[in-house]
Parts: structure tokens; sequence; C-alpha cells
């Protein structure tokens, strides 16, 4: 068996993922405004309801409030942030320089990304960087930490003790290619990993056993992705067109008889969250609810998820 990491970031999450109870995150998406009001408003939503917040970074590559300035924001609300940071706005110059900005504000978490192509967003003509791959970004911030250099060699001055995370998709593809992806992302220097949402539990739970066959599961702690849906329309929707979500067709039939599709949404994902948690190696859940925050704390209180302590367990 691997040794369990060790902590080195005063992150809350970490605490809690090192100490054995089952971790919350949840999802603040910042909009495109001069004003924190939003961002906000989203953060004492989810205060006190999740262990800490996603803060995404330019998501689907529209321009947003940044990430770093949204993850202030929240510490100023009392919400320890994961701040989300891309590749694809930013050279070498740039990633280690919002790593130590962000280190500075008092940010512990981090999650490493490449970033959605500028031609999903809106400013198609943007230049993207893509200097470096998401397992070139996270082998620079652990050096970073760990060795206290710049890339260049040169030393710094109170390295950031971050808490580094990446992403995983189990259904992007074949399942085992999935997981060769993931090892690099492990190898490279993720502590915790979150996972695109989970619908389809049996397969996740297959995706999970090649997890521990490299004992994956004990180098990095797996959050699983839950996000409630809305509507049978919404079902279909992200089993249609969104990349590496598989939504079973019992459940899209389900939500079609719903008289209630909402209730009906909320009811699958604490079904969902009650058997991710028997799962091996599931440390914790991602829940992302996509413009309905106060679904965060409705599944979060059905599932038996509150209150979040750090002397909670699961």
């Amino acid at each position: 068996m691997a040794a369990q990491p060790p902590m080195r970031s005063g992150s809350r999450l970490e605490r809690i993922l090192a100490s054995g109870n089952f971790a919350v995150t949840a999802e603040v998406a910042p909009n495109a405004s001069g004003s924190p009001d939003h961002v906000r408003r989203q953060a004492r939503a989810l205060k006190g309801v999740a262990d800490a917040c996603n803060v995404t970074d330019c998501q689907r590559a529209l321009v947003r409030i940044s990430s770093l300035a949204a993850s202030a924001i929240l510490l100023q609300e009392g919400v320890e942030p994961v701040m989300q940071m891309v590749t694809r706005d930013r050279n070498r110059i740039a990633l280690q320089a919002d790593l130590l900005g962000a280190h500075a504000l008092g940010v512990r978490n981090v999650v490493c990304l490449s970033g959605d192509d500028p031609k999903a967003g809106n400013e198609r003509d943007a230049m993207p960087v893509y200097e470096f791959t998401t397992e070139q970004f996270l082998a620079l911030a652990k050096s970073l930490r760990d060795e206290g250099k710049l890339r260049g060699g040169d030393a710094v001055d109170s390295p950031p003790t971050l808490f580094l995370g990446a992403t995983a998709n189990p259904f992007g593809g074949p399942a085992v290619d999935s997981v060769v992806n993931l090892h690099g992302k492990v190898d490279a220097g993720a502590d915790f990993v979150q996972t695109q949402a989970v619908y389809d539990v049996d397969a996740f739970e297959e995706w999970m056993g090649l997890v521990r066959k490299d004992w994956l599961h004990e180098k990095a702690r797996v959050l699983a992705g839950v996000m409630p849906l809305k509507s049978a329309r919404m079902a279909r929707f992200v089993d249609e067109k969104v990349p590496g979500i598989v939504v079973p067709p019992a459940l899209v039939h389900r939500m079609e008889r719903a008289p209630d599709p909402r209730a009906e949404g909320l009811r699958i994902a604490v079904e969902t969250i009650a058997a991710l948690r028997r799962i091996e190696g599931v440390r914790g859940v991602h829940l992302m609810a996509v413009d309905w925050e106060g679904a965060v704390a409705e599944v979060a209180k059905a599932a038996g998820l509150l209150p979040r302590s750090s002397a909670t367990k699961p």
C-alpha cells in the first residue's frame, strides 16, 4: 500500500481529507462584472455547506472575473477557495506569478487545468497560450512548492505551500486511457482529483477499480463529481452534448416521468452520493449545481453531509 501524502499546505480541504473525513466541495462561477456582488452571493449560499469551493477560471473560455480575484472575494466571505488555473491564458511567467500571488492572498488550494479553447467562448479570435500541458503545470507548481525555486532556478522567498488538484474524466473515452491520463497528473504532482459528473455509478465503480489497481487512490484523494439534474431536457443535453458525461437511459426516463423534475433530480443526486460513498477510494464529492446554488445545500443535507465540520466522520 502506498503511503498517504504528507500534509503541507494549511488547507482546510487537505486537513479534512487527511483525517479520513468525507469531503464536500462545490463550485463558484464568477460573472462578467466589475462588481463582486454576484460572487459574494454565491459564496454566502455555499458557506458552511462545502468544505471548500472551486472558483472557475473563465470557464468555457468566456470572459469573467478572474479566478484569482474571485478567490480573494471568497476569502473575504470566510469561504475557502479552490482556485482553478488554466494554461490557456498564461505562459510560465504568469503561471508562477499567479501561484505566488494566490498564496500571498491566502489561497491554499489550486486546481491545474488546460482550459477550453478560445473558439468555444466569446473572444474567438483570442490567441491561446498553452505553453505548458496540465502535467507540466502540475510539475512546475510542485517544484515551486517543494524546492522553493522558480523554473529558471531562482530561489523563492517563502515558497507557496499549496494543495494541488487536477481533474479526471472517467467517461471521456476508454477507461484505461482515462486512468493513464490520471496517472500522468498524479505523477506530476496532483494531491487530489475532482471528476466529471457521475450518473452511471456502475461504470464509475469499474473505473475506480482500475484506479485502485495502480494505487492512485492512495497517492491522490478522489472526489467524485455530482451534478443535480433540473429536467429531462437537461439530462438529455448533458448526455449528448457534454464530453465525458453519460446519463443512463433509465435516469432520463425517470426524469421524464417525474411530476416534479427538480425534486427528482435532487433525489437522484442524493442516491448517487450514497452509492459513491460505498466505493473504495472515493474520499468526497464535488457538487456542481449549474445556476442552482441552493441545490447544493439541499443535496448535502438530504445526503447526511451537514453540518460540515473537521470532526465530522464519513
